[in-house]
Formats: C-alpha cells, structure tokens, sequence
C-alpha cells in the first residue's frame, strides 16, 4: 500500500509546524478520534514514534513512507481497559502479541494478573510485550494464580504490603482490582474491597470492582465506591440475578462510579445491557476482560467486542470513544493515550468496515444482530507496524468444547500449509553472491 507521489496544493498549518520530514504518513483514510475530536477525511503524520501532524491533506513529499487508506478507517490505537496477561505465571494470563497486531489493541490494562508478591516477575515479563502494558494491582498479594479464591484469606489482602508495591514501581500501576464474588472473598465479604480502597486512598488510584455471584450483592459493595472508581461486568447477568440490575447502579453511576463492559467468559448479558442504555448508562468503557477462557469464545478480541455494542444500538463514534479515549480517561493513562492528537504517542489502528449484518453472541447464548464487522488491516505502537504473530498453545487447564478444538486444529493445518511451502519460486528470487565478478 505504500506510495511516494506528491499531491498538489500548498503544505498546511500542522505540516509547517511539525519539523522536519516525517518518518510515516497515513493518508487518505476515514479518521475516527473521538478523544482528539476529529471525524472525517485526514490525514496523519508520523515522526520519532508520535503524532507529527493531521490534517485533510498533508504533503506525501515530506513522509519517508506513504501509506495510502482510501476506504479505510483509522483510529487511534485501541485501550482495553480490562485484560489478562502474564501467561505461564497466572491461570487466566495470555500473550497479548498475537492477539494485538491483528485486533488495533495497543494498550492492554492488565487487571490483576498480579499482587504484591509476583508484581516485579510481572513488571519484567510485562515490558518485553510488543503493546503497551500499564497495571492494576490485585490487592490480594498472591494474585490470579489460581481460577478463584485470591482474597479468601485476608491476610493476602496487606495494604501498606500493596502501597509500598505502588511506590515500588512509579508509573506501572494505575490503580487497584478486587474481585467481589462468594467465590473470591469466601468469608470475608466487603472487607477485601475496604481494604483495596484504602490503598487506593492512599496512593490516589481508582479501584476496579469485579462483580459477580452474590455474596456480597452489588448493592451492598456500591456504597463503598468512590467517584472515579469502575465497576467491571457491569452487565453481568450473573450479579444483576433475576431483577435486572439493582436501581442502586443507577445512583452509583450519576455519583460518578465509572460502568466498565468486561465482557469475559461470563461478565456479560445482553438483556443487562440494554436496560442499561434504557436508562440512561451507557458503559463508560468497552473491554474484553479477554484472557485463556475468552479468548476462543465467546469474546475472541476488542472489535468482535465493540460489534455487540453496535448491535444494541450504540453508535461507532460512541463505541470507539468507549475502546480509547474512554478508558484512557479513566485511568489517567499518559501521554494522550487513546487519541491522535498531536505529541501522542502514534498508537494507531487501522480497519475494513465491512457493512456485513451478522450474528453476536453474549456469554448466556442470547444473540443479537450487529450492522457491521471491523476487520483490523493494520496496527501500529509507536509509529511502527506490530509484527505477525503466531498465537500461543492453549492451556491444559482451560476447558474448550469439541466444536473449538476442532476449530483449533484447523487453523493449525492451515497455518502449516501457508508456511511450510517454499515462499516463492525460483523467478523470485535473485543472486545473492555472483560466482564471478566483483
């Protein structure tokens, strides 16, 4: 897709103001950035890993590479504000590579994967990932390294233990997770999530609260958040049970309690949702919680995601703002994360949108119809296109119908079939070192 001519017309204000010539520029594409509140036909510069210029048309003379997108949609790089990494170390972690040059995620959230004990092993595995990786801490020490029961004991649950943790690592850790279930907290009802927002308190961080079987309800937990905090599966039709949600979410969330999707193996509810956007609560972020039992079903990646969003009735501007700017927001995330504007980092993430009616699906079996599929073309981490990567072995552990191992099986076949073969015949090639001569 590269191209090097040079358009008509007189260089524009971005492009006189950026410095010298750019190392990239994307051009002709439908920008979409809802952080930077811009939508239409621009064009963006790359220069030293960031945002240089963006403008309707931008000189191609001043770009060392041209990649031309007519048709295409560009966004910023895409936040998942709730994912599980750390494979190898954790029962839920997965290698986000893989997923993430194929997905437009650049900045996966971890939400937990690790406590105090394990989060310098975390910290180093972390910062060898291709993506951008900030942190919430668990506040229970041991982390997810078993399927529950972090906080059943509450001495795991050491707050100056999470706060010198915090200290520690400066700028690793954006804020705090507990999960809030009957099979996490056992005995210990609200007090895990006492004590995670007293870390929080002090070290001036949101807390994300996983919701789920009750004990303790959502009701009972919501009195304990702050203003900022973020409740994840804030759909989930396990914790809503048969009333729907509990009219306290509603006070929480005019409070300022941030609703997070954290769509998961089984966070999410259709019928959940849409009462919510009834009512008026939009979520305020759009994750996966994507880890070793999503991955393959039912949430499979970010805009497989964002398509059930659509298929509710939410907008694509208001689904992408709720993929980057949004969570971005929340957390506090540097560097104009989530957006284009110029100085960010140039995260970017580029689609086909295909006007392809299909068939979504939540975590329960119920099935909705989303108007539009986003195919991921390209995706960029500061400036630079993520490389291919093959995904990794599924765990032992993690339990897979025969329907996807079947489907598992095939994608290696074909895997083998486009890689085993030569990669191009003997008129494709050229001599390296001449026989004779120089």
């Amino acid at each position: 897709m590269s191209d090097h001519t040079h358009p008509t017309g007189p260089p524009s204000d971005e492009d006189a103001d950026a410095g010298g010539a750019w190392d990239l520029l994307l051009a002709g594409g439908d920008l979409l950035d809802p952080g930077g509140g811009r939508s239409g036909a621009y064009d963006v510069a790359v220069r030293h890993g960031r945002i240089a210029a963006v403008a309707p048309r931008l000189p191609r003379r001043r770009a060392a590479e041209v990649i031309e997108l007519a048709g295409r949609l560009v966004t910023p790089g895409l936040v998942d504000l709730h994912t599980h990494v750390h494979p190898g170390a954790t029962y839920w972690g997965i290698h986000p590579d893989p997923v993430a040059w194929r997905s437009g995620v650049t900045t996966w959230v971890d939400a937990g994967s690790a406590g105090a004990y394990g989060f310098p092993a975390f910290a180093a595995s972390s910062a060898g990932y291709a993506v951008r990786v900030p942190a919430l801490l668990n506040i229970s020490a041991v982390g997810l390294v078993a399927r529950v029961g972090e906080a059943r004991e509450l001495a795991n649950c050491d707050v100056d233990l999470a706060v010198a943790t915090v200290r520690a690592h400066p700028g690793r850790i954006v804020g705090f997770k507990v999960r809030m279930d009957r099979h996490n907290v056992g005995a210990n009802g609200l007090d895990p999530l006492r004590r995670a927002v007293e870390a929080a308190d002090a070290c001036g961080l949101p807390v994300m609260v996983h919701i789920g079987a009750a004990p303790p309800s959502v009701a009972q937990l919501l009195p304990l958040l702050r203003p900022g905090d973020i409740i994840t599966h804030c759909a989930s039709g396990i914790a809503a049970g048969v009333d729907g949600f509990h009219p306290a979410a509603k006070e929480a969330y005019q409070a300022g309690v941030r609703f997070d999707l954290g769509h998961g193996s089984g966070g999410f509810a259709f019928d959940v949702l849409e009462a919510q956007l009834a009512a008026g609560m939009p979520p305020h972020a759009v994750s996966t919680d994507l880890h070793a039992r999503s991955l393959h079903g039912p949430v499979f990646d970010l805009p497989t995601t964002m398509a059930k969003l659509l298929a509710v009735g939410m907008s694509l501007p208001q689904v992408v703002a709720a993929a980057s700017a949004g969570p971005a927001r929340l957390l506090g995330l540097p560097d104009g994360t989530g957006t284009l504007a110029v100085g960010a980092p140039a995260d970017l993430a580029v689609f086909t949108v295909e006007p392809v009616r299909h068939e979504v699906v939540d975590v329960h079996g119920q099935r909705r119809h989303a108007p539009l599929r986003l195919v991921n073309e390209l995706t960029y981490r500061a400036g630079r296109p993520l490389p291919p990567r093959l995904p990794e072995p599924v765990p032992p552990w993690i339990p897979l119908t025969d329907t996807q191992r079947a489907a598992l099986a095939r994608r290696a076949r074909a895997v083998r079939q486009l890689l085993v073969p030569p990669l191009v015949g003997p008129d494709g090639l050229a001599e390296q070192f001449p026989r004779h001569g120089g």
